[in-house]
């Protein structure tokens, strides 16, 4: 059964089972063979991704219809790699329509990524930046995104019209087993035909593809850089953590709805898919295009990612937790404190959480870490309590608002720009459209709830400017007490008062 809370399912759906001895499903391990294949001409005449191909990389018929049919598949291992290298690659690559996400990778910043919508891109890239002419195929379609996202969604959304309702499209995320030595990843809900490892490994198979095109690079090279191998995270986000951002820019809705569409009369004339679009006709084709464009956008562009609790590390959530009556009204931003400094990275990020959860959950007794959404200046949200449990970040007012803490102490200084606009501009609007936050919510400071300085006088001043700020305060003119979230020792930033419930959100 799936706990809400803790997040993780007690029975495994769609885990992969790998070999034992395997390197880990990491992108490192890619990187590696990739630069191992590239280093050698001998054991296979083609491309890199042209072998991901040959592998079942690409499989699917619009794919194919505009890339060829694969190429043979070597009878042995390629000669550059070991055994567990190959084998490794081979599980990769070989496509399962019933469990997509098993081609999946974990990147350096926390994020899942399926290889096969990665490589394919590439190979689009590659081809065009050669000039090499890819297959005619009508009616016309882009093939960067028709080998990546457009036939994926365009399947799914035409799969599920004539269903229940029931039937995701999109989604869900999911969990490994070990962020060290990942080699089992967990579905965290009902799957459907693009989990986000394969939206992620879309959206990023169209940004390195149209890069490719523009110019061309050794694989190894582009891997390492996009996603930061090879420990390069240490220097802060790699362009990765940015690719909602990047492909909503690069792409646009109006641009996927029609690709979408384009792919959808494609499909209508390749024979493995004819029978499926034999009663859909052009108003519907459009439909369905807009519907699919529109969701993924919103999913996957206009809403910002949210690292789940088994990603982080999180332990189990103490008793039953109590269920928010949605959507609320009410926002209260608070920074951490302590630790003082920003966490740029995913392991930095991830091991404060489990430093808060340890601290509230042990020193204060709590049920579990008090927030609703931490904010890491990595480019990610991670969750606390999440959207349906009531928190204890805010006294008084847990039942009535989600707590989004910011980590780091922002008495003097402000988040990075693109931290601030993760909230500002993503958690917020999307809690809106997704009918978690009512359309007129109002967004307070913590320190307008209680006696403190959370969230900071920097962090305070900039969210003054917010849609949905409210200047009255239930504590103006008190002098107040610094935020000291999970600090094991108290400390009184300045003022008077009692201790009681003052240092830190309660419940």
């Amino acid at each position: 059964s799936f706990h809400p809370v803790l997040g993780c399912p007690s029975v495994p759906a769609h885990t992969p089972v790998p070999s034992p001895g395997l390197p880990p499903r990491h992108m490192d391990s890619v990187v590696q063979i990739l630069e191992a294949l590239e280093s050698t001409d001998r054991g296979f005449s083609g491309p890199v991704p042209a072998l991901a191909r040959a592998l079942g990389g690409c499989g699917t018929p619009g794919c194919r219809a505009v890339l060829g049919d694969p190429p043979h598949v070597p009878p042995a291992p390629v000669p550059t790699l070991s055994h567990e290298q190959w084998l490794l690659f081979t599980q990769l690559l070989h496509h399962d329509a019933a469990a997509p996400e098993r081609g999946a990778v974990l990147a350096p910043d926390g994020s899942t990524v399926a290889l096969g919508p990665l490589l394919a891109g590439i190979e689009v890239g590659l081809k065009s930046a050669a000039g090499w002419p890819l297959p005619t195929v009508k009616p016309p379609v882009d093939a960067l995104y028709a080998v990546t996202i457009t036939e994926a969604l365009a399947m799914s959304f035409l799969l599920a019209r004539d269903g229940d309702g029931n039937r995701a499209t999109l989604g869900p995320g999911g969990c490994w087993d070990d962020v060290d030595d990942p080699q089992n990843y967990t579905l965290l809900g009902p799957p459907s035909p693009i989990p986000d490892a394969v939206a992620n490994g879309a959206m990023d198979g169209v940004l390195l593809g149209a890069q490719l095109a523009q110019a061309p690079i050794p694989l190894a090279d582009l891997l390492r850089g996009y996603y930061g191998t090879g420990n390069g995270t240490e220097k802060g986000r790699p362009p990765s953590s940015y690719r909602r951002r990047d492909f909503g820019v690069l792409t646009g809705p109006r641009k996927l709805e029609e690709e979408v569409a384009a792919m959808l009369r494609v499909l209508r004339v390749l024979p493995p898919t004819q029978e499926l679009l034999e009663d859909v006709g052009p108003e519907e084709v459009v439909a369905i295009a807009r519907r699919a464009a529109r969701d993924f956008t919103e999913v996957y562009v206009e809403c910002p990612a949210i690292v789940p609790r088994c990603m982080w590390g999180a332990r189990p959530y103490r008793g039953t937790p109590k269920p928010l009556t949605l959507p609320l009204g009410s926002v209260y931003i608070h920074h951490t404190f302590e630790p003082s400094a920003p966490c740029r990275t995913f392991p930095a990020c991830a091991a404060a959480m489990r430093a808060m959860q340890r601290f509230h959950q042990d020193t204060r007794g709590w049920d579990d870490i008090g927030y609703s959404f931490v904010v890491g200046s990595d480019g990610y949200l991670y969750q606390g309590r999440g959207w349906h449990w009531v928190g204890a970040h805010t006294k008084g007012y847990n039942s009535k608002g989600y707590g989004v803490g910011y980590v780091g102490d922002f008495s003097a200084i402000l988040p990075d720009p693109d931290t601030i606009a993760l909230v500002r501009d993503g958690l917020l609007p999307c809690a809106v459209k997704t009918g978690r936050l009512h359309q007129n919510y109002t967004l307070r400071g913590h320190r307008q709830m209680g006696h403190t300085d959370c969230p900071g006088n920097s962090l305070f001043r900039e969210i003054e400017t917010w849609r949905g700020f409210k200047v009255s305060t239930e504590f103006g003119g008190v002098t107040q007490l610094g935020c000291l979230v999970w600090s094991g020792v108290a400390r009184r930033v300045g003022g008077s008062g009692t201790d009681g419930g003052f240092f830190s959100p309660s419940q």
